[in-house]
């Protein structure tokens, strides 16, 4: 018999193993799709990526302080459970057609749809994970390991899938969808109800002025100045990233194959950078982990407008998989060490994807014409640039968590 912690780490880690096959198998070749299949130009890709952005918007801040409020009650992530079930008929009977015949329409459902579901589902999902896993006793980057195995056994078909026929891809996201939401109801995140009670009172005696207040503290706005001037920079300059890597291929088919195979291995390799993360982060500092994130983006980007064939833009692939996992741990120890962990989704959903989205919902409009206008490598010499100033911007203002946090206790919202 498992015991109730150990019982909680393999159903929360296979419920992230197919949160993350549903989305790569609908999302991982997501700019191909609207590229080859509808038939769609830069331009049109960045409305795509910045009306997608712009739905987020209104969708992540009421998810996180729901979350937040609900404590350990899992509704809301088997509301997003059922919705990433229909996220397959979706793609295939509503969006697809619509992108056709009606594009600015679909563009508007695609973006409701897809932030309910994936955009705003996923922080409602990892932000309920970590706070299990920290009443559970396991490090959440063990845990998280296993969505990056699952993004990774996804695009590992994914393209050969797409090359076959795109919709196998978006209904094997739908079946997927259905081991989530099973391994979500199954999970009972304490062992005893009353302590369960306990902790959801405390979470339900938040308040909206508790999530406002954040907005009145300066370690918040220099935390949104990393998320939007690093993170928010690198999503835009990853949205097109599989357009381009496939023109560097003798053929488009051979690309779309290969970018499959590669973002596999990476995610592969990410997996493992998941379970190590947190003991790089635990060593250095969460602020610390958030600047090394930021150099190694800065150095993807920048490398991949010098990248001149498949070997050297594969090489810039594969730092995704150093970036990604150093950050996310990062990002999670540097809330719950420097804000009230009770407003840790709010935090997650508000403070870093949120802030995200508004950044994008500019910037992916602007990247778009910039790769039509001046072309992919010098826009990513410009976009890594950006990243570059922004991550010695933050080394300067994030609050160093490895020092004492009375500073930060005065500062808690009332």
């Amino acid at each position: 018999m498992f015991k109730n912690s150990d019982r909680n780490y393999w159903l929360l880690s296979l419920a992230l193993f197919s949160f993350f096959l549903t989305w790569s198998f609908s999302f991982s070749l997501f700019p191909i799709w609207l590229n080859q299949a509808a038939g769609l130009n830069g331009e049109n890709m960045g409305i795509i990526f910045s009306l997608n952005a712009v739905a987020a918007l209104f969708i992540m801040p009421f998810y996180g302080f729901i979350q937040d409020k609900l404590g350990l009650k899992k509704y809301l992530l088997q509301w997003v459970g059922v919705l990433l079930i229909a996220s397959g008929p979706f793609f295939i009977y509503v969006y697809a057609p619509l992108l056709a015949s009606n594009f600015y329409l679909g563009v508007i459902l695609g973006g409701i749809f897809f932030s309910l579901s994936f955009s705003a589902g996923v922080g409602a999902t990892e932000t309920f994970i970590e706070r299990v896993s920290r009443i559970s006793g396991f490090e959440f980057g063990k845990a998280r390991m296993w969505g990056s195995i699952g993004w990774a056994t996804a695009t590992f078909f994914a393209g050969a899938l797409f090359n076959i026929d795109p919709n196998i891809n978006f209904w094997l996201a739908s079946c997927c969808a259905i081991i989530f939401l099973v391994s979500v109801t199954l999970v009972k995140p304490t062992e005893k109800a009353e302590d369960e009670n306990l902790i959801d009172d405390k979470a339900s005696a938040l308040n909206i002025q508790d999530a406002f207040g954040l907005l009145k503290m300066k370690r918040f706005w220099a935390f949104a100045t990393y998320v939007m001037g690093v993170t928010c920079v690198y999503s835009v300059y990853d949205q097109q990233f599989p357009v381009y890597f496939a023109s560097l291929f003798p053929s488009q088919a051979e690309g779309n194959a290969m970018f499959g195979y590669l973002n596999s291995f990476q995610v592969f390799l990410e997996a493992g950078g998941m379970f190590i993360a947190p003991f790089i982060v635990n060593r250095i500092g969460a602020k610390n982990g958030l600047v090394l994130a930021g150099a190694i983006m800065a150095v993807r980007m920048i490398g991949s407008g010098y990248a001149w064939d498949p070997i050297s833009i594969s090489a810039m692939k594969l730092l995704h998989a150093a970036e990604l996992p150093i950050m996310l741990i990062a990002i999670f120890k540097y809330i719950s060490a420097t804000f009230d962990a009770r407003l840790s989704s709010t935090l997650y959903l508000v403070g870093f994807l949120f802030s995200t989205q508004v950044f994008a919902s500019i910037l992916s409009v602007v990247a778009g014409m910039m790769y039509d206008a001046i072309g992919f490598t010098l826009s990513y010499k410009i976009l890594g640039s950006v990243v570059v100033f922004f991550t010695i911007v933050s080394w300067v203002i994030l609050t160093d968590d490895k020092k004492n946090n009375e500073k930060q206790l005065s500062e808690q919202p009332a």
